[in-house]
């Protein structure tokens, strides 16, 4: 073989281990294989066996998640937008803030994920963009989206979310000015002590940026910005401006001592992400991270049910509703926080209280890797007992897994219901235990909704 000839052979190999590389499966590719490895051993950690049919996969599933809501990092804004500049002349030529082209353009209410810097644990993102054009062009309006979307992909927090999109239209775009607003809402951070006021609403943050026409934010073109997200319910007063502020949930919590190897999973994921590991926001993450897992580790939390006394066999009976009683979880398929309210119904006599009792009980079978279906039948099963026999549970929850892993199904919510003794064959039982709800839920606001 001469020179060129073997030249030619190695250039050949290199490709071809660079295109095997490239054309790995995703289950097979080093970073998928990394993060379910640190995955396993954070389950492990949990006191949770890997094996266990409900959780065998999900180190695959988390790692699925995480590539997939950090896939920014691998995205261009060139790619999106350079096909989708279109010329279109104004109503009159050189009439109007966009040389001609006719003035603001608003996009709103576009909804998005993002995984919070700090914590891990995604956050819900509905941006706001205006923009005036100029030179006679404007951007095809789906491409908004993609290119919010290049940025939420990625560990965010939400001003600096705000100044990605907002710098890159104007860089590509090439407009007279770009205004963004991002309204975001971030889970609390659960308590462990039953007896502590639960909160399952969301922490809020409006924030704002502008370039060109949309320096000054005290401006008239920002006013009329505003309007237009006022005209779709948007409440423009709580907007902070570009002030940096901490609003993860995670920020005010106290550190406690970690499990090194814990926190080595942890820097691997992020690693793997493509993130580094050693920047000014990322540092304390793990840490965050791991105090929210926790939370949620396979260990008997304490459940009082000495001294119950159950309902008497000839006791004239009632439906008794202990409604509303909050609950944290997390899915074991995907890693991810559920949380929401439970409602219980059964039939017992007067002079009963059982609702610390039942606290207990929810937040016994809530604080473990879950599925919504499972602890809705366990608290039934608790209770039956204890009460006589006929109970009733429903459950509702938000799932961050079903905003977050590409279904990015925002506002969707989940009930489960579960019924024993005279509820299972009685459906005027059911019915009216059900109305309770709905009256209950009539006089509430809706601390579901994250805006």
């Amino acid at each position: 073989m001469d020179t060129s000839d073997e030249g030619r052979l190695n250039l050949e190999l290199e490709t071809g281990i660079k295109n095997a590389c490239i054309d790995l499966a995703f289950e097979h590719q080093p970073e998928t294989l990394a993060i379910q490895d640190a995955v396993k051993l954070l389950l492990q950690g949990l006191h949770e066996d890997v094996n266990r049919e409900g959780i065998k996969k999900t180190p695959f599933r988390v790692a699925k998640a995480l590539r997939e809501g950090t896939r920014g990092y691998k995205l261009k804004v060139k790619e999106y937008v350079q096909s989708a500049l279109f010329p279109e002349a104004g109503l009159e030529d050189g009439i109007g803030q966009a040389g001609g082209v006719g003035g603001l353009v608003v996009v709103r209410d576009l909804d998005h994920y993002s995984y919070c810097e700090s914590c891990l644990l995604p956050f819900h993102v509905r941006c706001h963009i205006g923009y005036v054009p100029s030179e006679q062009r404007v951007l095809g309006l789906s491409k908004f989206s993609r290119v919010a979307d290049v940025f939420a992909k990625r560990l965010q927090e939400p001003q600096g979310l705000a100044d990605d999109i907002c710098s890159a239209l104007h860089h590509w775009v090439k407009p007279s000015g770009v205004a963004v607003v991002l309204q975001c809402s971030h889970i609390h951070f659960p308590c462990l002590d039953v007896k502590s006021p639960s909160d399952n609403g969301f922490v809020k943050l409006m924030v704002s940026s502008g370039s060109g026409v949309f320096d000054d934010e005290g401006s008239s073109l920002w006013g009329e910005f505003l309007s237009f997200l006022k005209l779709k319910g948007v409440k423009t007063e709580a907007l902070c401006g570009s002030v940096k502020k901490e609003w993860c949930p995670s920020v005010k919590t106290s550190s406690e001592e970690e499990d090194p190897e814990m926190v080595s999973a942890v820097v691997s994921i992020l690693k793997s992400l493509g993130e580094d590991p050693s920047r000014e926001g990322l540092v304390a993450t793990p840490s965050r991270f791991l105090k929210w897992m926790m939370n949620f580790q396979n260990v008997n939390l304490e459940m009082k049910l000495n001294g119950v006394n159950g309902v008497k066999a000839n006791e004239k009976k009632k439906l008794h509703c202990e409604l509303n009683l909050p609950f944290w979880s997390m899915c074991e398929h995907h890693l991810l926080p559920f949380y929401g309210v439970v409602h219980i119904g059964y039939y017992c006599g007067e002079g009963y209280n059982h609702k610390s009792l039942m606290k207990s009980i929810v937040h016994f079978y809530g604080f473990k890797l879950q599925v919504q279906e499972r602890m809705t039948r366990q608290i039934a099963e608790t209770l039956s007992p204890l009460v006589g026999g006929d109970v009733i549970v429903v459950a509702e929850a938000g799932h961050t897994c079903m905003i977050s892993r590409g279904i990015e199904k925002f506002g969707s919510s989940t009930a489960t219901i579960a019924v024993l003794g005279q509820f299972s064959n009685d459906g005027s039982a059911r019915a009216e235990f059900l109305d309770k709800i709905h009256a209950t839920a009539a006089l509430k606001a809706d601390a579901s909704s994250p805006f």
